[in-house]
């Protein structure tokens, strides 16, 4: 049996609390030290699928800029976040874009859209 002891600082709130978790043969068995149950969930969450947003920016032609703004509307997997990126780099579009607009649908399959996070005329 091997027992291990993880701390991680939460991010759900602006608290920051020091979450202590315990795991036994790669299975939570405690969490302490968060002030709310978001902690706890936020743990359970990194500790077994940690996911986060993606922001990065695709090529725009006709646009002000060089470059589109881009973010994933929804979490993706943590582990998937570089290979999404490196997907985004073969990805063109044509000004104009507005805010929202669908850049990449169902991003490797992952079920979750990149979308412009701005309007680029």
């Amino acid at each position: 049996m091997a027992e291990e002891t993880k701390t991680l600082n939460c991010i759900t709130c602006p608290m920051g609390c020091e979450i202590t978790a315990t795991l036994v043969d790669g299975k939570i068995t405690k969490i302490s030290g968060n002030s709310c149950p978001r902690g706890e969930k936020y743990a359970k969450e990194e500790l077994t699928a940690p996911k986060r947003m993606l922001t990065s920016t695709v090529e725009i032609e006709g646009g002000m800029l060089p470059q589109l703004p881009v973010v994933s509307k929804s979490v993706l997997p943590k582990e998937r976040i570089l290979d999404c990126a490196m997907a985004l780099r073969s990805v063109k579009v044509k000004a104009p874009v507005h805010e929202g607009d669908v850049i990449a649908e169902n991003i490797l399959g992952l079920g979750v859209d990149i979308v412009a996070s701005r309007d680029m005329l």
